[in-house]
């Protein structure tokens, strides 16, 4: 037996099929369906909504790109969301100053500003409750957070004693930005628009997603259209340019190292990209 290579793609799930031979048609079914299904919803938020990429610590970029964004929502007669889509700590030398941002932003009158969860947040939280996890932490941008708060990391950082000073010295520095943190949703939504750091889970709903695939990432939601006609805007994962792809926008452009943050600005069915 042949099988067309335009009707089914020689994949791994397909292999499998072939190999254990059991429900054999079925799979090829499966797979079929999967590779015809298209998404084809409207963006149709409820007002217009701004989200801002990942920051990692670039205070420099964020200012830049907020100018562009408070000047583009002047020609807007309601009030917008501004939804940040995570990881504003680590990586980046302004961490503390970016937090003293966002903060400062929650006074205004012309946007409503949201702030979502990222894996970073969520790693520094986790060595704040549990010194132990802090070489992980550190390994990906934490000391550059720590030295934004003016710590310093004397011996070597996976010693107990060590990483318990650092834990003490930081919860002292960071004051009001460690509630800040811990009272930051996953997730944010505007009509049929889902907004939330790394993505989702395909096959459920916002209240049903876990935490994990909203931080770190679904290992289907870069394959699988969605059902629901839920758009999902995110970050966390670098794109050399902003994307718009069956159902997802991804505006995470790298800032720590590329020098350049993202935003998208959604509005009337279509999406408009802000870069700086």
């Amino acid at each position: 037996m042949t099988l067309r290579d335009d009707l089914i793609r020689p994949d791994e799930a397909l292999r499998d099929a072939v190999i254990y031979d059991k429900g054999w048609t079925q799979s090829v079914l499966r797979l079929f369906r999967r590779r015809k299904k298209e998404f084809n919803a409207p963006l149709a938020p409820d007002r217009r909504v701004y989200a801002v990429g990942d920051i990692h610590g670039r205070m420099d970029l964020l200012r830049d790109l907020m100018d562009e964004i408070l000047l583009d929502a002047q020609r807007y007669e309601g009030v917008a969301d501004l939804v940040f889509l995570g990881d504003y700590v680590d990586r980046g030398e302004d961490s503390r100053a970016v937090l003293d941002f966002l903060i400062g932003l929650r006074g205004r009158r012309d946007i409503n500003p949201v702030y979502i969860l990222g894996n970073h947040e969520r790693m520094l939280l986790d060595f704040l409750e549990m010194p132990e996890q802090g070489p992980r932490w550190l390994r990906y941008g934490g000391l550059q957070t720590l030295m934004s708060y003016g710590i310093s990391t004397p011996g070597a950082v996976n010693e107990p004693e060590t990483l318990a000073k650092i834990r003490a010295d930081l919860s002292d520095a960071m004051g009001a930005h460690r509630a800040f943190l811990g009272q930051m949703p996953l997730w944010h939504r505007r009509g049929n628009m889902l907004f939330a750091h790394a993505g989702a889970n395909p096959a459920k709903g916002p209240r049903d997603q876990n935490e994990h695939a909203l931080l770190w990432g679904h290992p289907r939601f870069f394959d699988t259209p969605r059902d629901d006609e839920l758009w999902v805007v995110h970050g966390h994962t670098v794109v050399e340019e902003p994307e718009i792809a069956q159902g997802r926008i991804a505006v995470d452009t790298g800032a720590y190292f590329s020098n350049r943050l993202t935003a998208v600005r959604i509005d009337g069915g279509e999406a408009v990209f802000l870069s700086v």
